[in-house]
């Protein structure tokens, strides 16, 4: 019986071959890279430094800090306001700091959308 499509010889061609044994490397690379991320923290600041909030790469927030003099009771919305500025303005540090991952790994292909 004939065998029908694949590759002459029933292997891959050599450059199919290489392509899978990029991607397999990559694939590594971006596992390492995200656990090296997970373990870093980003520290953002709101209010003139008076609250302060660290986030890890996992986007876990780690410590919040407030300056004494930022807690009126009085203004509670202000503090809230704060914390919520810090907490963003970490988080988006997270996020630049994956896409900077993600762009020296795949040298700045555009991967078509894939959610890295």
């Amino acid at each position: 019986m004939a065998k029908r499509g694949g590759f002459p010889g029933g292997g891959m061609p050599g450059n199919m071959n290489n392509l899978m044994k990029q991607a397999q490397r990559m694939q590594r690379q971006m596992e390492e890279s995200q656990k090296e991320m997970e373990t870093k923290e980003f520290e953002a600041k709101a209010g003139g430094g008076a609250v302060s909030v660290t986030v890890t790469g996992k986007r876990e927030v780690t410590k919040v800090v407030l300056d004494p003099d930022v807690v009126d009771p009085d203004d509670i919305e202000m503090l809230q306001d704060l914390i919520m500025a810090a907490t963003n303005e970490a988080l988006r540090m997270v996020e630049d700091a994956n896409n900077e991952m993600m762009n020296k790994m795949t040298g700045g292909m555009n991967l078509g959308g894939f959610p890295f």
